[in-house]
């Protein structure tokens, strides 16, 4: 599965247009989170880009953004402050509210994993919290210009040099630092936290995730990143946070989302995600899948084909089936494999299978394997049994399709 990444704006706190990354999954989306890049970072930087699209590839739709003033994003970085941040997040989440969903999934790096604290009881929908790299207190992010902390004081601005870059730093960010009591927020949280943090950090240290362990309530977990820098420029780093990141979120997001009717349980419900050409969401009572075509065929080969579908039916069937015959007669099959292969080809190439039939036929040759070994003298029997599955019923007898056609909604 491979993901995608959409370019989209909105209005930011300021009013200023916003740019974002939406980086999608190929197949359905089970959830969709936030992600705050690290103070005067970008939504391109490694650990933004990364862990986005690592997550895609799991299944959840990211947005990335740059806060005002920094990146792509309009406005002036001198105009913003510590509060200016937390309220672009909840920005970022009504635009989400309204054109996709609310974000289920926070995450935030650094002083953003402090921004993601600040703002997270501001949105309800929300169900897990993760930091990485984040300072328990806003006013952390004085140590990156310390030295150019008097002047500003006094002279009500300074133009300071941070990761070789220069930013006007006003007086009114240091007022606005003071005003946050982050590990309040955090007491008051609500929702299952997940701290990630380097035991070597050097530009937060590990202390600051013990300080916000301890403030949390449970549901909450920690996690080591050993040897990874703050910026996690190494791919390896980026990619178990995303790896162990979705796979605890799982536990709060659950599979999907999509609202179905008990009365609909049966029914198989199949529609366009919108990404690619073909790409199909499938959607069977609580079970998520993706039907798509190969690449060749126009499509991005995120899926099964709608005949790898039918081979899959006739498979599991016929293995269903054997099993429950083996069961009760008690042989000792061990375990049963059933190979499929589809193949569109002339009747009069299918001898003595296609007696009657003329022009082009679909022809399934089924090879069953068990693993427990089988005496020759029960082939015949086992094929005969297999014979009976009701999947293969059905597409030998033929069936009757019933279209009807209403508005969608």
């Amino acid at each position: 599965m491979s993901a995608r990444s959409k370019v989209v704006s909105f209005k930011g706190a300021y009013g200023d247009d916003l740019a974002a990354l939406l980086d999608l999954p190929a197949g359905p989306v089970r959830a969709y989170a936030i992600f705050a890049h690290c103070f005067t970072c970008s939504k391109d930087v490694f650990a933004a880009a990364r862990i986005s699209g690592a997550l895609a590839d799991q299944g959840i739709g990211v947005l990335r953004f740059d806060f005002t003033g920094l990146g792509m994003s309009g406005g002036e970085f001198a105009n913003t402050n510590f509060s200016s941040n937390v309220a672009d997040l909840l920005c970022a989440v009504d635009f989400m509210r309204e054109e996709l969903e609310a974000p289920s999934i926070l995450v935030g790096h650094s002083l953003g994993g402090a921004a993601i604290l600040a703002a997270a009881a501001d949105v309800p929908e929300a169900k897990a919290v993760a930091t990485i790299g984040a300072p328990a207190d806003a006013t952390h992010v004085r140590r990156h210009f310390q030295t150019d902390i008097e002047k500003i004081e006094t002279e009500g601005e300074a133009s300071v040099e941070l990761a070789g870059r220069h930013f006007s730093i006003r007086k009114q960010f240091l007022d606005d630092l003071e005003e946050h009591n982050i590990r309040t927020r955090i007491s008051s949280l609500r929702k299952a936290l997940l701290i990630f943090h380097a035991p070597l950090d050097e530009a937060v240290g590990i202390e600051n995730a013990s300080m916000i362990f301890e403030a949390a309530k449970h549901p909450k977990s920690f996690v080591s990143l050993d040897d990874a820098d703050h910026l996690l420029t190494k791919r390896r780093d980026a990619l178990y946070v995303a790896q162990v990141l979705g796979a605890w979120a799982s536990r709060y997001i659950g599979q999907g989302n999509i609202a179905r009717d008990e009365s609909d349980a049966d029914i198989v419900t199949v529609s366009e995600t919108g990404t690619g050409k073909f790409q199909q969401r499938v959607a069977v009572g609580p079970h998520l899948l993706t039907a798509d075509e190969p690449e060749a065929h126009g499509g991005l080969n995120s899926g099964p084909t709608p005949y790898d579908f039918l081979s899959i039916a006739l498979g599991a069937c016929t293995s269903m089936t054997l099993r429950m015959y083996a069961d009760r007669k008690g042989l000792e099959l061990g375990a049963i494999s059933v190979a499929v292969d589809h193949k569109r080809i002339h009747a009069r190439d299918c001898a003595g299978c296609a007696e009657g039939r003329e022009g082009y036929i679909d022809r399934f040759e089924r090879t069953i394997r068990v693993s427990g070994g089988l005496d020759p003298s029960l082939n015949e029997k086992i094929a005969e049994i297999a014979g009976k599955c009701p999947v293969h019923k059905t597409l030998e007898a033929g069936s009757v399709v019933v279209t009807k056609v209403t508005k969608g909604t």
